[in-house]
């Protein structure tokens, strides 16, 4: 069985020459098979509290959806009407296949190319860290654009590990967040969780963002 190490190498390697879809294609997809298909219960947990007065209408977004599990959770929670998208063909042909919900719909497509529609709610968990860090400041000032006044960027930091200077996932800290964030958003909620799957324990931090008027 290949060590946690010779499986990141090899992610890497296909990302590199083949791009997101190759991985998915090779079934090289170490997220999957360390963090499981079910949802995060950090996510899980923040969803189904009180703690925050969500969205009950609405359009949602996942960027990097994958499988889909997550946006469906959110439809099924919230009852908004969620978008996930990925840049991968194939990560976006298994989320279809995968038990439909009549608020969720899944579509190929570029994050960064969104221009013409707003959310009420973001969620990110692995997207920020699939980007070269390089592209952070482009991913801040999105998610600005994209987020209605009033609505809520979730982001899942994972992983929080030693530091490293390739990637995918590359070298986080709660803090990248919100260098590029910047002041048009208010934390909400900022905390180790108090459950994590077993592969994430002491390695991720749940922030809630709600943005501000200009």
């Amino acid at each position: 069985m290949s060590t946690r190490t010779e499986v990141l190498a090899r992610f890497r390697e296909i990302v590199a020459t083949g791009g997101w879809d190759a991985t998915w294609k090779e079934h090289v997809t170490p997220w999957e098979d360390w963090g499981g298909r079910e949802i995060q219960p950090p996510l899980r947990n923040i969803i189904e509290s009180d703690r925050v007065e969500w969205p009950r209408q609405g359009q949602a977004l996942v960027p990097g959806c994958g499988r889909g599990n997550d946006a469906r959770f959110i439809a099924a929670s919230l009852g908004l009407k969620v978008t996930g998208i990925d840049i991968s063909p194939t990560a976006v042909e298994a989320a279809q296949r995968e038990t439909p919900h009549e608020n969720v719909s899944f579509r190929v497509g570029d994050f960064f190319a969104l221009t013409d529609e707003q959310f009420d709610l973001i969620y990110d968990y692995t997207f920020f860290v699939a980007l070269p860090p390089s592209m952070r400041p482009e991913w801040g000032r999105q998610m600005a654009k994209l987020v209605k006044t009033g609505g809520f960027l979730i982001t899942l930091v994972f992983p929080i590990d030693p530091q490293v200077d390739h990637g995918p996932p590359f070298f986080v800290r709660p803090n990248h967040y919100e260098e590029v964030l910047g002041s048009v958003w208010e934390k909400v909620i900022d905390e180790v969780p108090a459950v994590s799957s077993a592969t994430h324990i002491d390695r991720e931090r749940i922030v809630v963002w709600k943005r501000l008027k200009l």
